[in-house]
């Protein structure tokens, strides 16, 4: 018997706030308080280190992907849909997808929260994805960075 993918379930966890922004316009606090300070030092880091990763960015999202299905393999019943076979098509496709965003959120250093807004809120609220996933997805590009570095 198969599962019910996750997505297609209630959602059993408090829902994220769409962005960084709507939550402290909602708190009354203004988007400046919940902005992320970066050092000269750390977002010279950030910039050289997407400098690197950028020309093979695709084979990393990709990659990156790959691994989380791996380690994580309940992450997988987001994408009941997909050939989730190493290298395939749709893999590629959406690890190329998550390389872009993490492109956008590098050039938007500033305001990463509302680079990352629309997509903060398809992910939240459409496609219902559990927080906890993305922290499985931050460990495995962790260990990317170190392949990469």
């Amino acid at each position: 018997m198969l599962a019910t993918p996750q997505h297609q379930t209630p959602c059993r966890w408090p829902r994220p706030a769409a962005s960084i922004s709507a939550l402290s316009r909602s708190r009354g606090t203004g988007a400046a308080a919940a902005t992320m300070s970066l050092t000269k030092a750390e977002r010279t880091i950030i910039l050289s280190m997407w400098g690197k990763m950028a020309p093979q960015a695709d084979a990393i999202g990709s990659e990156a992907l790959e691994r989380l299905f791996t380690s994580f393999p309940q992450t997988k019943t987001y994408f009941p849909h997909f050939d989730l076979h190493a290298g395939s098509a749709q893999l590629r496709a959406h690890g190329s997808k998550v390389a872009a965003a993490v492109g956008d959120a590098v050039k938007s250093i500033d305001n990463v929260s509302g680079a990352l807004a629309q997509l903060s809120e398809l992910h939240a609220y459409i496609l219902r994805v559990d927080p906890v996933n993305f922290k499985f997805l931050s460990l495995v590009s962790s260990v990317l960075t170190e392949k990469y570095r």
